[in-house]
């Protein structure tokens, strides 16, 4: 699995000080004054939490296929979250550089860094991990592994690496599209519940979606 190791080149404390009544409209009505913020509030701001479904399976092997599909989107999105923490880092820095020699030593650099950290791990990857890591990429970067090859190396080495890749049944073309394809809605699904779980770090997805929507596609309608 040589191959993917490219893909990675690429508060302070609120304290209430005091609590105020104002009228308004004769209803009497409590205020925040919280530190460093000058506008009193009614309420104070909360992380929005995602209602999610009850997990429900309509066979045993549906249910075997999903714990499956869990253990390996766990293992192998920190992977992908790194790629995109990776690529923001970069561009930022090439854009800092002006000179096409810097710009290229230093991307050479990162790929040799990234390489030595994380190619032993890839290799232990199964053939099935290394496609739902194909897909999380593009979820957080907005770009599949082969534009990133194509982009960070050259085209020749992006169609050289998909065609090894196909040998394993595994497109480094492939996006991640749960409006359209079950596993990656089911991978979606995971992941949120993961999230909420504090198993995994949420990082904002590159790409757009409703997950509400999707569960209504996928769950309550029924929709082969």
């Amino acid at each position: 699995m040589d191959y993917l190791k490219y893909i990675f080149i690429i508060f302070p404390l609120i304290l209430c000080a005091q609590i105020e009544e104002a009228e308004q409209d004769s209803i009497p009505e409590k205020y925040l004054i919280i530190e460093g913020d000058s506008v009193p509030r009614t309420t104070i701001d909360l992380d929005e939490v995602m209602l999610l479904h009850k997990l429900k399976f309509d066979s045993k092997k549906d249910r075997i296929r999903y714990l499956i599909l869990r253990r390996k989107t766990i293992k192998v999105y920190p992977y992908a979250k790194l790629a995109a923490e990776r690529l923001d880092s970069m561009n930022v820095r090439l854009a800092a550089l002006t000179k096409k020699r810097d710009k290229k030593r230093y991307t050479k650099r990162i790929q040799k860094y990234i390489e030595g950290e994380f190619s032993d791990e890839l290799k232990k990857m199964t053939r099935t991990e290394g496609q739902i890591l194909v897909k999380l990429i593009h979820r957080q970067t907005g770009k599949t592994a082969f534009s990133l090859i194509k982009e960070l190396r050259n085209g020749w080495r992006a169609f050289w690496y998909n065609t090894t890749a196909s040998m394993f049944d595994i497109s480094l073309k492939r996006e991640f599209d749960p409006e359209n394809e079950k596993e990656d809605y089911l991978i979606e699904d995971i992941l949120q519940r993961n999230f909420q779980s504090g198993r995994l770090d949420r990082q904002k997805p590159a790409i757009d979606f409703d997950f509400y929507d999707l569960t209504n596609k996928w769950v309550h309608q029924k929709t082969p």
